[in-house]
């Protein structure tokens, strides 16, 4: 099935806005599923391509404009809106209705659920499987990457985690993250943050505090959050040697390498350099910027993979996890600059 374009608000039938709706239904119902990604369901049902386009969206300068400036007919025409709000409901209705049930059964059949939620991931990788057209070296071996990633990231052992607001909007910005792209489970961050049970026990006791915080961080990632450290990563990207009219380009990969991971990063630059957007010079710098797994899931990495060896000192790891998440970041950045100073 081929992803659908978006389509004009004047194409929009009941027909079409219900089955939506449904596939928003079934992206829900991944979301809460730790080891589903709602993102590979959107990928499976044809809607990946439309749902990033119109996040994407929101956060663009014309919507921004046209909504502070109080013209909200341009701002909906801009807006992908009828899109958004058929899918949105499908998943507030999936994870409302689903939350209450899969307490019940973390409480009393742990392992059967978490081998239903096993079985779903398998049947997800035969699906998507079935997308690649022809299989090449390059693929193999980003397939070997991943498998050796999703080994090493579910073998991780979930850690203890303050309730503090500041870690509830963090969490929900992680997850949200993941949940957009195909293969990574944000409810699974959430497991890894010590979060999940927690949010789900939330959810069903209509803690609004707790929810409100959680969601703010989902708002402030799904829409924000890799384009505003793009713009704060513009100078540094400058200074790095990248010349001004590019470091915007540049600094959105830096954004989104913090923000998810080097491997989108990098997706994202090699179509820059099919569209002869960046220089020979800039993408060389940004090829040894991106270099480096230093990003805020590498944060619950550290404290989940270290945290199992030394389980004492979960709470240090958990102190130091951002101071060390931005080390390594300056030493991918001075890596690249000394490359910059070289050409």
């Amino acid at each position: 099935m081929q992803p659908e374009a978006p389509a004009p608000d004047a194409h929009f039938g009941s027909r079409r806005q219900l089955g939506l709706f449904l596939r928003g239904l079934c992206m829900g119902s991944a979301d809460v599923v730790p080891g589903v990604s709602g993102g590979t369901m959107a990928f499976i049902l044809g809607i990946y391509e439309e749902l990033v386009e119109s996040i994407r969206a929101v956060a663009r300068p014309p919507f921004l404009r046209a909504l502070l400036g109080g013209r909200w007919k341009e701002a909906f025409a801009i807006l992908n809106w009828r899109f958004l709000l058929a899918v949105g409901a499908g998943i507030v209705v999936a994870v409302l209705s689903l939350a209450r049930v899969l307490s019940w059964l973390l409480a009393h059949t742990p392992v059967l659920l978490w081998s239903f939620f096993f079985g779903l991931v398998l049947a997800s990788v035969v699906v998507v499987s079935t997308r690649v057209r022809r299989w090449t070296g390059p693929l193999g071996v980003s397939l070997a990457v991943g498998t050796v990633g999703a080994y090493v990231l579910v073998g991780l052992v979930p850690v203890q985690t303050p309730n503090a607001p500041w870690f509830l909007f963090l969490s929900g910005a992680l997850a949200i993250c993941a949940m957009i792209l195909p293969g990574i489970s944000g409810a699974f961050i959430l497991v890894l943050l010590g979060k999940y049970e927690y949010v789900l026990q939330a959810v069903n006791e209509r803690d609004v505090a707790t929810v409100a915080y959680v969601l703010a961080g989902i708002a402030v990632g799904i829409v924000s959050f890799a384009q505003v450290l793009g713009w704060l990563f513009r100078p540094l990207a400058w200074l790095m040697g990248v010349p001004w009219d590019e470091a915007g380009r540049v600094g959105s990969l830096l954004g989104i390498k913090t923000v998810v991971n080097e491997f989108v990063g990098y997706l994202q630059l090699e179509q820059m350099q099919e569209a002869g957007l960046l220089s020979e010079r800039s993408q060389i710098i940004a090829t040894y910027a991106l270099c480096g797994f230093s990003n805020f899931s590498s944060i619950a990495i550290q404290i989940g993979g270290i945290g199992g060896i030394a389980p004492k000192r979960k709470a240090d790891l958990a102190r130091l996890g951002l101071r060390a998440m931005v080390a390594g970041s300056l030493a991918c950045f001075q890596t690249a600059t000394i490359a910059g100073l070289l050409l």
